[in-house]
């Protein structure tokens, strides 16, 4: 999935907190620092003509929810996770698009590596 012609776009990066998701017993006992990413797609052009917060995201409160989900009831996946984000993005009127992404640079994986990730994108249209 792009991004929508005709949209204009939020983006909130690196919302970090300890969550306590994983298949593992380590994780859920001890959790881990999860990284979300959000694109949000809008039509911003009411909100800057009117200077009106109503009429966009109020994007402190929408942080504050995505932490609010990370740390929130544990979930096996990040996929759960990234999905868990997504809907609440979607829940705001003005949004038609949404793409989160869920970093987990702790993963219990046996070999080097920087950071696993997942993506999902989702659509009103």
């Amino acid at each position: 999935m792009t991004f929508p012609d005709g949209l204009d776009r939020i983006d909130l990066r690196g919302i970090s907190a300890r969550g306590f998701h994983g298949v593992f017993a380590e994780e859920r006992q001890n959790g881990q620092t999860f990284t979300a990413d959000v694109s949000l797609g809008l039509d911003l052009g009411p909100a800057a003509r009117d200077h009106d917060l109503s009429k966009t995201v109020h994007y402190g409160v929408l942080a504050q929810q995505v932490h609010d989900a990370i740390v929130g009831d544990p979930v096996d996946l990040i996929e759960t996770l990234a999905l868990r984000v997504v809907d609440l993005c979607l829940a705001e009127e003005s949004v038609q698009w949404v793409s989160v992404t869920v970093h987990k640079p702790e993963a219990p994986i046996e070999v080097t590596f920087e950071d696993v990730a997942v993506t999902i994108e989702r659509s009103k249209l």
